[in-house]
């Protein structure tokens, strides 16, 4: 069974103006396996974000299942399904949502601080995602003094420091410039050799390529 599963997956959202409802998602169904690298493309409006934020376990889909690691997700209660996150995914955005006021080793630690976990262990935890991003020597640094790659390679970090199982992108280059995306490619790429399950939402068909597999969306429903 694929370490994650998305079985006849439907997203319905109502239109308070007509009154009618909104079908976003289709019937969607695959599966990424461990360690897999795969990238989501479509046009605007096709559903990818809605279905990220589903994987995400943000968005409860109207009808079908999500299993990760066997674990039906919309299936636990709210405490639990936030568990879940923290222990299972990390995510990195487009707008990277660094906390101008913490340094980079405090914006780190951000997902850590609903474990049951000594500061000094969350700091040195933070400290060795920062090391394996490249950017252990720039620990103090605040956002503004990094630049925009470095401030990828940190959001990265901080979507690491749990060790998630899977690692969720949504558009991880689509602000920054060739140079610097194609830096943070080969992060994920460095990521994914180490055995990281990647899920990535990208309209870059470059950044699309490096994954292992390509799937296809196009109004809610998957190509085939």
């Amino acid at each position: 069974m694929p370490f994650v599963s998305m079985e006849s997956v439907s997203k319905c959202y109502d239109d308070q103006e007509s009154r009618l409802g909104v079908t976003v998602l289709r019937q969607v169904s695959g599966g990424i396996e461990e360690g897999e690298f795969v990238a989501l493309m479509g046009p605007s409006g096709s559903g990818k974000s809605t279905l990220l934020t589903i994987l995400g376990a943000m968005n409860t889909p109207s009808s079908g299942r999500l299993l990760v690691d066997d674990i039906d997700v919309y299936g636990l209660p709210d405490e639990r399904r936030a568990d879940f996150r923290a222990q299972y995914l990390g995510f990195v955005f487009q707008q990277h949502h660094l906390m101008p006021y913490l340094n980079a080793v405090e914006n780190a630690m951000l997902p850590l601080a609903p474990l049951r976990m000594g500061s000094l262990e969350k700091r040195q935890r933070a400290f060795a995602a920062l090391e394996r991003v490249g950017l252990g020597a720039k620990s103090l640094r605040l956002p503004n003094q990094l630049s925009g790659g470095e401030q990828g390679r940190l959001a990265i970090a901080r979507a690491i420091v749990n060790d998630p199982p899977l690692l969720l992108a949504d558009e991880p280059t689509g602000t920054l410039d060739t140079a610097t995306g194609d830096d943070i490619m080969h992060l994920f790429l460095e990521l994914n050799r180490k055995g990281q399950t990647i899920f990535m939402v990208t309209h870059n068909p470059a950044n699309a390529e490096m994954a292992h597999r390509i799937m296809r969306i196009r109004d809610g429903a998957l190509e085939n």
